[in-house]
């Protein structure tokens, strides 16, 4: 049974399974600096700080301090391989074999690489479909993808759209679209989940939609790895071609941190495609003998360039062990239960003075509707407000989101770390604030 009594949300952060990871994390600080935590729903833009990541790195200095150069080899945990030691926990997030996944770059920067393997456009199928509400870097970077191939980027760039006066897209418009102008298209690139609206899309028939037009498929999963369970070498059927994604959000590993990729299989093991090569990239049994000529690793470990960041990779370590030890599934469940609650509580006591525009339905194997499904972000307007203002109030009041222009608030109650009391205090606090 639902309550909105603040006893009800205790009760429920008593019986949560997963409430003692909460313990594993520092959560800042109230800005009302009334000495409580802040209520910390913005691991959509930052997570927050696994109180292991300062021993791993500080492991990493020590052996830096005790070995020097030899702690590429004789460290606890050798630099040469450090990144491999993320291909299992990244394989289990996002739904592939760990030697599809590698551990490199930042997100664009990855985006961009895969793309001088994946965009591939001839004089008759050269757009790109995106979301026109995507992320302004994925924005810029097919913008300039296609403009140094020699095309009009506002020709050569498919912005979907929704229908007038919904806020997110409709699959069957989607999928719709791409098959009205399939042979035109060369690439399909959205995000995973919407930074803005919270919208999870339908992958498995974007992407068979996709395949089917003869596009290559890739999504930006900067704001789905660790929040929603995706499968990437099997969605669509035939599994999508790429993938990108950051570490700083859902997977908490610090701000700028080391990000993710994916090649399927597919791709992975043929040398021929095009690429920008480093010595990273090459064949490991090669790669210390200084030849000239690159002979690419047969996994997705070959789009790297140069060797791993060892200092910036030691707290996505920490993160990892904790999803490793949680499970997608089981936080995938706290997810749709804590998000839930909260929408819930938005509705019964704040009613019509809030618009949530992410999609109700839950999206995955719990079943996807025309817009979707969603994950633990709920994106709110406050119609006849300022919602910066209101932002700024529930800051100073403790509740720590964001906003975006022009009129969005982004609270996300992740499950690794926030509780139903969170959700609860949150409620309470857009109530003050609003007046």
């Amino acid at each position: 049974p639902f309550s909105t009594d603040e006893s009800h949300a205790l009760d429920l952060d008593r019986a949560d399974p997963l409430g003692s990871m909460r313990d594993e994390f520092l959560i800042p600080p109230s800005p009302a600096k009334d000495g409580t935590d802040a209520v910390y729903l913005t691991g959509n833009s930052l997570g927050c700080q696994p109180k292991a990541a300062r021993t791993y790195l500080e492991e990493e200095l020590d052996d830096w301090a005790r070995l020097g150069v030899d702690g590429h080899l004789a460290g606890r945990r050798p630099w040469f391989s450090y990144h491999e030691r993320f291909a299992d926990s990244f394989a289990k997030l996002v739904g592939a074999s760990s030697h599809e996944v590698v551990a490199m770059n930042s997100l664009t920067v990855n985006l961009h690489l895969l793309m001088v393997s994946f965009y591939r456009p001839t004089q008759t199928r050269y757009k790109i479909v995106v979301e026109d509400d995507c992320f302004p870097s994925d924005s810029y970077a097919v913008q300039s993808q296609a403009r140094v191939r020699g095309f009009d980027p506002d020709d050569a760039i498919i912005r979907l759209k929704p229908r007038d006066g919904e806020a997110c897209l409709r699959t069957s418009d989607v999928v719709g679209l791409i098959e009205e102008q399939g042979d035109s298209i060369a690439l399909v690139m959205l995000g995973g989940v919407n930074y803005l609206t919270g919208q999870w899309f339908d992958m498995d028939a974007i992407t068979q939609a996709g395949k089917s037009a003869g596009a290559m498929v890739g999504w930006d999963l900067a704001h789905a790895a660790g929040n929603v369970p995706v499968k990437l070498n099997q969605c669509g059927g035939g599994g999508a071609d790429f993938a990108a994604w950051c570490t700083y959000k859902y997977l908490n590993a610090g701000p700028g941190a080391v990000a993710g990729a994916f090649v399927h299989e597919r791709h992975a093991r043929n040398r021929d495609l095009p690429r920008f090569a480093g010595w990273w990239g090459n064949d490991p049994e090669t790669r210390f003998r200084m030849v000239k000529d690159f002979t690419a690793h047969d996994t997705a470990a070959a789009w790297q360039l140069s060797n791993p960041p060892v200092m910036a990779l030691a707290p996505l370590r920490a993160s990892l062990d904790l999803f490793d030890k949680a499970g997608i599934d089981a936080l995938r469940t706290k997810s749709l239960n804590l998000s839930g609650y909260m929408r819930r509580l938005l509705t019964e006591r704040i009613g019509e003075r809030v618009q949530i525009t992410t999609p109700d339905t839950p999206g995955g194997s719990q079943g996807w509707g025309e817009l979707g499904g969603h994950g633990s972000q709920l994106s709110l307007k406050i119609p006849g407000a300022d919602a910066k203002a209101v932002h700024d109030r529930l800051h100073d009041l403790g509740a720590i989101v964001d906003f975006r222009e022009p009129d969005v608030i982004r609270a996300s109650p992740v499950p690794m770390y926030c509780r139903y009391h969170d959700a609860w205090r949150f409620v309470q606090m857009l109530e003050r604030a609003l007046g």
